[in-house]
C-alpha cells in the first residue's frame, strides 16, 4: 500500500515517495527522494514500564539546513489507546510547554503565530482514527535547531503466554478511504522503510514488584541489564541501525503470574478538590480465575462468522497464512455449530447465503473455496460486509462469534468501531491485526466494543496459535451478570471512570479506573468485589487495598483514567451526532484541558512568545516521510499500491498541500505551504489547504495515479494491477497442515494412502500394523493423535482443539481395543505416547 511520487519542479527538481512512519523515528539522512532536505534528524524514545503501565518519552530533533525558513509537518502513528499528556519544544535555551486547547482555536492560534512571523508548534489527533497524529513545527529559521518532546502513557496488553506487549508503531501504511466517505484524507508522505532518512534510538527501563524473567522483541536488542540483585529492575536498548521495516514490539515477562492489584494515586495539589485531577484516582487490575471443571467443558454450539481481508495489501505470505488459519479453524469447530466465511476488498463475498450447520459436506465446500482465496478484491471496505453480517437474524441458542482478519489499513476506523458497538448485544467480536502498521485503534476498538479479544500478528509471528487462542475464548461459556461493587469508608465516595465490564475471559486482565472523593485516614482500606455467573455457577473475586497513595506514580493513573473517560464521551458524542447532544463535546474539551490529555476535539499548541525577532520571508513546507511496508516493491524503490500516492487533493485536507499530480498545481490561497507536486501533470487544487481544513475530516488517503502508463488505482481487481510480479511458487505444505487437512468434520481420520503419506509411511505399513479388532477409522484416528503428540508438541496450541474433538469421537465409539491400537501405533511411528496423554 504505498505510492510513488515523482515530481519535477522547475529550479527544484524533487522526487518523493509517500512515507508512512511510526510514531517515533529518527532521521539519519538529509534528502527525500525528491532531493528535498528532511529537517527531522533523529528520534530518541525512552520507555518506562512499571508493572503493566508504560510511559513513553519521545524526542524529535529538527534542524533547518536550508537558507530559508521552513514549516515541517510529520504525520505518524501512536498506539490507539495512548493518553498523550505532554508536548514541548526546546529552541536553544528556551523551553516552551504546550497547552491543550479546543482544536479549532489551537489551529487558529498556530496560523496567526506563523503569519505574524512567530514560531509555533501544533500536535493534533486525527478525527478519523485516534492512532494517527500530526505534528507541525512552524517557522524554523535557517540554521536553527529544535527538539520536540512528547509524552504519552498506555497500558500493556496481556498475551496468551502471560507476556505484556508494548508496541512502538513505526510504520504507517496508507489507510484506504471507502467510496463515498466524507472528507479528504490526511496526507502522509511515505517512503519504503529502507529509505527513511532519520535514525531511531530506543531504550526501555522496566520495574515491577516481581522479578523480570526476560524481555523479547521482534527487533535486535542489546542484552538485558539487571539493575539490582532481586531482578525487579532492568534496562534494555534497541540495537543500533533499526531499519524501520517493522513496528518495535517488546514482550515483557515477569516471574510470577499476574496478581490482582490496586494502585491509588494522590491528586494534583494545584487542582481543585472534587475535580478529577484534584482527587485521588485508583487503578484496579483484576485477573478472574474460573473453576477448572467449567473451563474443561467447551461449548458445542455457536454461530462462527469469519470475515477475511482480501485487499491487495494482503498478498503473498499474508493470504497464505490466512488460508492455513481458516483450515485449522474449520477443522476445530464443534459438530452442531453453524458457520459462514465472508471475504472483502472493494466488494465482499460470502461462501454461503447464510450461516449453515457444520457438517462434512459444508466443511468440504468451504475448504474448496478457501483454497482458491487470493488477495484480489482491491481496497479495504470493511463496513459493508459488517453491515450485511449484522443484518442477518441470529440463530436461536447459537451465540454469534465474529472473527475479523485485516491488515487494518482503513480510513474510517471510528465508523467501524461504532457499528460493532451498536451490535455488541448480539455477538462477540474477535479481531486480528495482520502485518506491520495495522491500525491498533481499529483492531483493539473492535474487540473492546465487541466483547472479544484482539491479537496482532507481525513479522514472523505465526497467525495460527493466536487465532486458536481466540477460538478457545469463543468456545468458553459466556460470563454473564457481571457487576462491580465498592466497599469504602463512609466519608469516601467513588465515581467510576471506565465503561462497565461486559466481558471476562480466563487469564485476561480487566482494568477499572475510579475517582475517590472525600478524606480518609492513612490506614483506611477499601474493597472492590467483582461478581459474575459462569455456566450457571455464581462466582466472586474480592480485592482489599490500602487507600494510602502510592509513591512516585506522578499523574500516570489520573491520565489513564481521564483517557478512558474521554474515549467513552467521544463515543457518546458520535452516537448523539445530529441530536441535542447535551454538551458532550464541551465536556470532552473541558476534561481534556483540565487533565492535559489530548482528545479528538482538542490539540496541543505552543507559541514562542519570547523570540522578539520576526521570521522573514515565505515558509517552505517540508513533509517528514514515514516508513511504510509494501507487499511488492520493485527495484527502483517504487511501490505499486492499491492506494496510489500520498495525496492532498482532498478539498479540505488541513495536512496536505503536496499535490501529487501536477507541476503546475494551483494551491489557491495558501501557497505558503509549498505545493510539492509529485507527478508531472497539471492538477488544480484550488482549495484552502491549511485554514479551516481539517485533518480530522478524514483518514490517511492515497490518490489514483498513472505512473509510466501504469494505472495505479481501479475499483476492481486492483491488486492484480498493483502487484504485477510473477506469482511465487507455493511452498510445500507444512506436514502438520497436511495431516490436519485430512481430518473429517466429526473428528476422525480415514485410513487411506493420503494419511499414510502424511505420517511418513506406506499404505501397506499402516494397514499391516492395524490390530485385527480395530476399525480402520479408530486406527487411523489414534495414529494421527500419536503423530501430533509425538512429533508436533511445539505446535500444540494450534491442534489442541481438533485433537480434543478426535478424542471425543473415539470415546463415543466405545472401541474395544484402544490400548492395543496405542501400543501398535507407538511401535509403527517410533513414539512412546501414553494413552492418557491422548485424552483417552
Amino acid at each position: 500500500m504505498g505510492c510513488v511520487n515523482t515530481t519535477t519542479r522547475k529550479k527544484n527538481c524533487s522526487q518523493q515517495l509517500p512515507v508512512h512512519t511510526g510514531t517515533m523515528m529518527n532521521c539519519c539522512g538529509l534528502l527525500t527522494l525528491q532531493r528535498e532536505p528532511v529537517p527531522l534528524k533523529s528520534i530518541e524514545v525512552e520507555l518506562e514500564v512499571r508493572d503493566h503501565v508504560a510511559t513513553v518519552f519521545s524526542t524529535l530533533n529538527y534542524e533547518n539546513k536550508e537558507d530559508k525558513p521552513i514549516e515541517a509537518v510529520f504525520v505518524f502513528p501512536l498506539p490507539g489507546d495512548a493518553a498523550v499528556c505532554h508536548f514541548s519544544a526546546q529552541i536553544g535555551q528556551t523551553q516552551i510547554v504546550a497547552e491543550v486547547k479546543e482544536k479549532q482555536k489551537a489551529r487558529e492560534e498556530y496560523d496567526d503565530a506563523l503569519s505574524s512571523g512567530q514560531q509555533a508548534f501544533l500536535l493534533e489527533e486525527s478525527d478519523e482514527s485516534p492512532d494517527i497524529f500530526s505534528l507541525s513545527v512552524g517557522s524554523l529559521p535557517p540554521g536553527e535547531s529544535a527538539s520536540i518532546r512528547l509524552e504519552y502513557v498506555t497500558e500493556l496488553a496481556v498475551q496468551a503466554d502471560d507476556g505484556l506487549r508494548f508496541c512502538l508503531p513505526a510504520v504507517l501504511n496508507p489507510r484506504y478511504q471507502p467510496q463515498g466517505s466524507k472528507g479528504a484524507g490526511v496526507q502522509v508522505t511515505s517512503v519504503p522503510a529502507s529509505l527513511v532518512p532519520y535514525s531511531l534510538s530506543f531504550s526501555a527501563r522496566v520495574s515491577s514488584p516481581r522479578p523480570i524473567s526476560k524481555v523479547e522483541s521482534n527487533c535486535s536488542l542489546d542484552p538485558l541489564q539487571y539493575l539490582n540483585t532481586d531482578q525487579t529492575q532492568a534496562t534494555v536498548k534497541l540495537a543500533a541501525g533499526h531499519k524501520f521495516d517493522r513496528d518495535v514490539e517488546l514482550l515483557i515477562y515477569y516471574k510470577d503470574a499476574h496478581q490482582p492489584t490496586a494502585v491509588v494515586e494522590a491528586g494534583q495539589a494545584s487542582a481543585e478538590p472534587g475535580s478529577l485531577m484534584g482527587d485521588p484516582v485508583v487503578m484496579v487490575s483484576l485477573y478472574p480465575e474460573f473453576p477448572q471443571s467449567v473451563m474443561s467443558s467447551t461449548a458445542s454450539c455457536g454461530e462462527f462468522v469469519f470475515l477475511m481481508d482480501r485487499s491487495g495489501s494482503m498478498s503473498n505470505t499474508r493470504i497464505r497464512s490466512a488460508r492455513d488459519t481458516l483450515l485449522l479453524l474449520l477443522k476445530s469447530l464443534p459438530m452442531g455449530c453453524y458457520f459462514n466465511i465472508y471475504s472483502f476488498g472493494s466488494r465482499y463475498e460470502h461462501i454461503f447465503l447464510k450461516s449453515v450447520e457444520y457438517s462434512q459436506k459444508t466443511m468440504e465446500e468451504a475448504l474448496k473455496k478457501v483454497e482458491q482465496m487470493e488477495a484480489d478484491l482491491g481496497g479495504t471496505e470493511i463496513l459493508q460486509p459488517l453491515k450485511h453480517i449484522y443484518s442477518q437474524p441470529c440463530i436461536p441458542n447459537q451465540p454469534r462469534q465474529l472473527f475479523v482478519f485485516t491488515d487494518g489499513e482503513v480510513g474510517n476506523a471510528k465508523e467501524v468501531i461504532d457499528l460493532v458497538k451498536k451490535n455488541s448485544g448480539s455477538h462477540r467480536c474477535f479481531s486480528f491485526g495482520i502485518g506491520e502498521g495495522a491500525s491498533s485503534a481499529l483492531i483493539n476498538g473492535m474487540a473492546k466494543e465487541g466483547g472479544g479479544d484482539a491479537q496482532f500478528i507481525t513479522g514472523t509471528d505465526r497467525m495460527q496459535p493466536k487465532v486458536m487462542q481466540s477460538l478457545r475464548f469463543a468456545l468458553q461459556p459466556t460470563v454473564v451478570d457481571i457487576s462491580v461493587t465498592w466497599d469504602l469508608p463512609k466519608e469516601v465516595s467513588v465515581t467510576v471512570l471506565s465503561p462497565p465490564i461486559t466481558t471476562l475471559f480466563q487469564g485476561q486482565r480487566s482494568l477499572i479506573y475510579a475517582q475517590l472523593t472525600g478524606q480518609s485516614s492513612e490506614a483506611a482500606e477499601g474493597c472492590v468485589t467483582l461478581k459474575y455467573s459462569l455456566a450457571g455457577h455464581p462466582s466472586e473475586n474480592q480485592l482489599h487495598f490500602s487507600l494510602r497513595p502510592a509513591e512516585d506514580t506522578g499523574l500516570t493513573v489520573h491520565r489513564l483514567g481521564a483517557r478512558n473517560l474521554i474515549r467513552s464521551l467521544e463515543m457518546e458524542e458520535r452516537d448523539r451526532r445530529g441530536q441535542q447532544d447535551g454538551g458532550v463535546k464541551e465536556k470532552v474539551v473541558q476534561l481534556s484541558v483540565q487533565s492535559g490529555v489530548s482528545s479528538s476535539f482538542t490539540a496541543f499548541i505552543a507559541v514562542n512568545k519570547d523570540n522578539s525577532e520576526v521570521i522573514q520571508g515565505p515558509l517552505v513546507r517540508r513533509n517528514i516521510p514515514t516508513p511504510c511496508t509494501f507487499p511488492n516493491l520493485n527495484s527502483s524503490g517504487r511501490h505499486m499500491s492499491r492506494l496510489g500516492v500520498s495525496s492532498c487533493l482532498g478539498a479540505s485536507s488541513r495536512l496536505g498541500a503536496s499535490s501529487l499530480l501536477g507541476a503546475s498545481s494551483r494551491l489557491g490561497a495558501s501557497s505558503r505551504l509549498g505545493a510539492s507536486s509529485l507527478l508531472d501533470a497539471s492538477s488544480r487544487l484550488g482549495a484552502p489547504s491549511r485554514l479551516g481544513a481539517s485533518m480530522s475530516d478524514s483518514a490517511v488517503m492515497f490518490e489514483d495515479i498513472v505512473i509510466d502508463g501504469f494505472p495505479m488505482m481501479e475499483e476492481e481487481n486492483q491488486s492484480r494491477k498493483y502487484f504485477p510480479a510473477a506469482v511465487p511458487e507455493q511452498p510445500p505444505r507444512d506436514p502438520l497442515l497436511q495431516l490436519v487437512s485430512l481430518q473429517e468434520a466429526s473428528g476422525c481420520w480415514l485410513l487411506d494412502a493420503a494419511l499414510a503419506a502424511a505420517l511418513g509411511k506406506t499404505n501397506e505399513e499402516v494397514e499391516k500394523s492395524k490390530p485385527e479388532k480395530a476399525s480402520s477409522e479408530v486406527w487411523a484416528t489414534i495414529l494421527a493423535l500419536i503423530w501430533l503428540h509425538g512429533f508436533n508438541m511445539e505446535a500444540k496450541d494450534e491442534w489442541e482443539l481438533l485433537a480434543m474433538k478426535a478424542a471425543s469421537w473415539l470415546r463415543a465409539q466405545n472401541a474395544p481395543c484402544v490400548s492395543e491400537c496405542v501400543d501398535a501405533g507407538n511401535v509403527l511411528l517410533g513414539c512412546s505416547v501414553k494413552k492418557e496423554a491422548l485424552g483417552l
